[in-house]
């Protein structure tokens, strides 16, 4: 199944060709052959952006982080080194 996101791509990677029949440059042969070609190269390049993307999120199973609780700190006195 073609996922709606390709398409929307698709068509604005076609759109001069539709930009081009409302004008009568070209038919609506070529301007379907046109996003007919684009929806492959649209799914290669989202599915390359959601590979890229997915190493961004966070995994479900990772456990939340600790928390750290503040400790006083003991400065040792002058001149003395621990």
């Amino acid at each position: 199944m073609i996922k709606p996101s390709v398409l929307l791509f698709a068509l604005l990677m076609s759109a001069p060709a539709w930009y081009r029949l409302l004008l009568d440059e070209v038919d609506l042969i070529q301007v379907l052959i046109r996003f007919l070609v684009a929806v492959p190269i649209a799914a290669v390049l989202l599915a390359g952006l959601r590979f890229v993307l997915a190493g961004y999120r966070k995994a479900e199973e990772e456990p939340p982080g600790t928390l750290m609780t503040p400790e006083p700190y003991e400065s040792p006195e002058p001149g003395k080194t621990s």
